[in-house]
C-alpha cells in the first residue's frame, strides 16, 4: 500500500518511475538471455582496458582467444579495448564466436571491432550475470578494479556454493603473486577469514596454453572441481535458477529472543 499523505506530486511521480524502471532492467535481462542462450560453451576473459597493443599481455590475450576458438568455445569479454580487444581479436581471427558485453559509461567505452556478437548494457549487475551464467571458466589477465571485481565475485559465488564451481585461472604470476600471497598470509593464516581449501579455487600460471587447457579439461569433464563444492549442497538446494545460480535454502524466522529480565528467563 502506498501512503502518499504529505507527499508532493513530484514525490509520487518519482516513486511511480522507480517501479517502471524494473521493465528497463528486465529488458536487458531478456536481450542477454535470448542472445547468449545460443552460444557454445563459453570462456569469459577479463583484463585491463588500458593494456596497449605492444604490451606482451596483449599478445597473450590474443593467443588466449585463438586457443579458445580452436577448441570450439565462445570467447566472452567486456567488449572494450586492451585485453578485451585482444581476446576478441584472437577468437575473431580464428573464426570463433567472439562476444562483447559492452557497458554504457559516462566516458564512452570504445567497442573493439572484433565482436561477432555485440550486446550493450546500461547496468553493470545485469552484465555481470551474463558473464557468470554463460561461462564455463574465467581466465583473468592483469587488470584494474573492474577485473578484481569479476575475480572476487566469481570466488564469492563458488565459495558460498551459490553457483556450480568452475575454473578461475589468473595469467601472470608477477602481477597476481603479491595478491595471492596476501590472501594466504593475511586472510587465511593471520585473520582466518577464509578456509584453507578456498585457495584451491584459483590457479595462477604464466602459460596461456595451460590456462585454456584447464578450461578445456573442465568443460569436457576430464577434470572437475573438488567434490566438496558439490557434496556440501543439500539436494533440495541444488536446483539451478534461471539466472544460473543455485536456488539454495531460504532463511527461516528464528525464535524470538526473550530479554533477560522478562518472565520466563
Amino acid at each position: 500500500m502506498l501512503y502518499n499523505v504529505g507527499m508532493s506530486n513530484g514525490d509520487v511521480a518519482y516513486i511511480a518511475s522507480e517501479s517502471w524502471r524494473v521493465f528497463k532492467i528486465m529488458s536487458e535481462f531478456v536481450d542477454g538471455f535470448e542472445s547468449l542462450a545460443q552460444l557454445p560453451p563459453a570462456v569469459s576473459v577479463f583484463g585491463s582496458a588500458r593494456t596497449p597493443v605492444h604490451d606482451p599481455v596483449f599478445a597473450q590475450a590474443v593467443e588466449c582467444g585463438r586457443r579458445i576458438a580452436e577448441h570450439g568455445y565462445a570467447t566472452v569479454t567486456g567488449g572494450g579495448p586492451g585485453v578485451m580487444e585482444a581476446a576478441n581479436k584472437g577468437a575473431f581471427e580464428a573464426g570463433g564466436c567472439s562476444v562483447g558485453l559492452n557497458i554504457a559509461l559516462p566516458h564512452e567505452q570504445d567497442p573493439n571491432p572484433y565482436q561477432s556478437m555485440k550486446l550493450d548494457f546500461n547496468y553493470f549487475f545485469v552484465r555481470k550475470v551474463m558473464f557468470v551464467k554463460y561461462a564455463k571458466a574465467f581466465i583473468i589477465f592483469p587488470g584494474g578494479f573492474g577485473t578484481m571485481d569479476e575475480f572476487f565475485e566469481s570466488l564469492t559465488l563458488i565459495q558460498t556454493l551459490k553457483i556450480d564451481p568452475f575454473p578461475v585461472v589468473c595469467v601472470g604470476s608477477k602481477f597476481w603473486g603479491g595478491l595471492h600471497e596476501w590472501i594466504k598470509t593475511v586472510m587465511r593464516d593471520e585473520y582466518k577469514t577464509i578456509s584453507p581449501e578456498d585457495l584451491d579455487l584459483v590457479t595462477t600460471t604464466d602459460s596461456v596454453e595451460e590456462a585454456v587447457q584447464i578450461a578445456h579439461e573442465f568443460i569436457t569433464g576430464k577434470k572437475l572441481a573438488p567434490e566438496r563444492y558439490y557434496a556440501q549442497v543439500p539436494e533440495d538446494a541444488k536446483r539451478i535458477s534461471g539466472e544460473g545460480t543455485r536456488e539454495g535454502v531460504k532463511s527461516r524466522r528464528s525464535a524470538p529472543i526473550i530479554p533477560p529480565n522478562e518472565p520466563g528467563n
